[in-house]
C-alpha cells in the first residue's frame, strides 16, 4: 500500500514537471483583461485619460450620451480662457450681473442684480462653487446673451471633435434631453482646458476662499467651498469640476497629478456623490499604479543639413516638439532608445517649417513613436548672380 501511494505521488509530480508551462503561463492579453476587470465601477459611464498624451487608459461606456449637469461649465471655462488669451477679457475687468443671471437656481453664489465682480472672481465662483449665476453672468458679458454663448460652446466642441456633445445652456442646469455629452468628450474638453490653460488648476485646487458681495444692501462676505471633495481627500487632486441633477445623477471630471503624470478621471451618472468620488478614486489609483511616462524635451542642438544650389550652404533644423510616451504595462519603463533620421543634403529651395526628418524612439527593438524635425529658416535657390559672385570669390586673391 505504501509503495502504491508513493507511486501515485510520483505520477502527479511527473505531470507538474512535464506540463509546467500550461499551468503558469501568463498571457499578456488575458492578464490585461483581468486587471481591467479588477477595476469594478458602480457608475454607468467612465473614462480615464493621461492628459499630456491624450491616451485613454480605461473606459466604460465612454461614448454613451448622458446629461452632464454642471460639468457643462468646463466648456464655459474654456471659452472664458479663450477670451482672456485673445485679449478680449482681462482678469480684473468688472462684470455686471443681470436680472436673468441672478434668477438662476441650483448651485449659486447669490449674485444680486447690478452687482459687479471681476472676471477672476467669477472664474472662482464657477470652478470652486459651481455658481450657475456666475456662469450666466460671464456668458452674457462675453457674448451678449446666453444663447449666443451656447452657440460658441457648440462650435468649440465641434472643433475639438466632440461628436456626441450638444449644449443648450452654459451651466448644465437644464434637464433637456437635447443637452448631452459623453465621458470621452468630457475628458477631451477637460484636457484642452488644463493643457492649454494650466492656470485653471490654480483655481480648481482651492478648497475654500471668501469673496465679497457689494450691493445696494451693503457689503458682506461669502465663502466659496469646493464641490469637489477629492481636493481635500485625494493626494495630488487639483481639479476639476463636479455636477449633479436629478436627470444627470452625479458626475465629476477629476484631475490629479503625481510624479509628472496628470490623469483625468471622468465619471457620469453615478447614483450618489460617494460613488462618484469612489469611482474616480479607483480610476486614478489604477492609472497611477500602472502608468509610467517617458519624456524627452528634445533640447539638444542638431547639425544643419547641407543645401545644394542654395543661397546658403546649410539649413538649420530643430525638433518640432518634445516626445512623450505613456507605458501602462505596470512594469518599470526603461530601454527607450532614440536615433535621428536626417538627409545628408537637400536641394534648394528650403522652406521654414517643412519636415526635414524625424527623431525615432524605440523600445526592445520596436518603434514606439517619433517627433518631426523641421527646417527653422528659408533657404532660397541660388541664381546666376549668386553663382557669379561665388566664382569671382574663388578667382580673386584675398588680401
Amino acid at each position: 500500500m505504501k509503495r502504491f501511494l508513493c507511486g501515485i505521488c510520483a505520477f502527479f509530480l511527473f505531470l507538474t514537471v512535464l506540463w509546467p508551462a500550461e499551468s503558469v503561463r501568463a498571457d499578456p492579453e488575458t492578464d490585461a483583461q483581468s486587471q481591467t476587470a479588477a477595476l469594478s465601477l458602480s457608475s454607468p459611464s467612465a473614462l480615464l485619460m493621461e492628459a499630456s498624451t491624450g491616451q485613454v487608459i480605461y473606459e466604460q461606456n465612454a461614448d454613451e450620451q448622458r446629461s452632464p449637469a454642471s460639468i457643462t461649465k468646463i466648456m464655459t471655462l474654456l471659452l472664458i480662457f479663450d477670451e482672456l488669451e485673445n485679449g478680449n477679457l482681462t482678469m480684473d475687468e468688472e462684470v455686471t450681473t443681470s436680472a436673468y443671471a441672478k434668477s438662476m437656481g441650483g448651485s449659486q453664489v447669490f449674485l444680486e442684480e447690478g452687482e459687479k465682480q471681476t472676471v477672476e472672481t467669477l472664474i472662482k465662483c464657477i470652478v470652486i462653487a459651481s455658481g450657475n449665476d456666475a456662469a450666466v453672468a460671464m456668458a452674457e458679458h462675453i457674448a451678449g446673451t446666453e444663447s449666443e454663448f451656447v452657440a460658441r460652446m457648440n462650435e468649440r466642441a465641434a472643433g475639438l471633435g466632440m461628436e456626441n456633445t450638444k449644449f443648450e445652456d452654459c451651466c448644465g442646469l437644464t434637464d433637456s434631453a437635447g443637452h448631452y455629452t459623453t465621458a470621452r468628450d468630457v475628458a477631451v474638453v477637460s484636457r484642452e482646458l488644463i493643457e492649454r490653460y494650466p492656470k485653471i488648476l490654480e483655481y480648481s485646487s482651492i478648497w475654500m476662499e471668501d469673496i465679497t458681495h457689494v450691493t445696494a444692501q451693503g457689503t458682506k462676505p461669502f465663502t466659496l467651498t469646493n464641490t469637489n471633495k477629492l481636493i481635500s481627500s485625494y493626494d495630488g487632486c487639483v481639479g476639476l469640476k463636479t455636477g449633479s441633477t436629478s436627470v444627470a445623477k452625479y458626475c465629476v471630471s477629476a484631475v490629479a497629478q503625481r510624479d509628472g503624470i496628470t490623469l483625468i478621471a471622468v465619471v457620469m451618472g453615478a447614483p450618489d456623490h460617494k460613488v462618484r468620488f469612489a469611482d474616480a478614486t479607483a480610476m486614478l489609483n489604477y492609472g497611477f499604479g500602472k502608468c509610467s511616462l517617458y519624456v524627452d524635451e528634445n533640447k539638444e542642438a542638431l547639425e544643419p543639413v547641407e543645401v545644394i544650389q542654395g543661397k546658403e550652404k546649410e539649413a538649420p533644423v530643430n525638433f518640432e516638439n518634445e516626445f512623450r510616451y505613456l507605458d501602462c504595462s505596470g512594469q518599470k519603463l526603461s530601454g527607450v532608445e532614440k536615433y535621428i533620421e536626417l538627409p545628408e543634403e537637400v536641394r534648394a529651395p528650403v522652406r521654414k517649417g517643412e519636415t526635414a526628418g524625424r527623431a525615432v524612439y524605440s523600445r526592445n527593438g520596436e518603434e514606439i513613436g517619433s517627433v518631426a524635425i523641421v527646417y527653422t529658416a528659408d533657404v532660397e535657390a541660388a541664381d546666376f548672380i549668386d553663382y557669379l559672385e561665388e566664382a569671382l570669390t574663388r578667382l580673386l586673391p584675398t588680401a
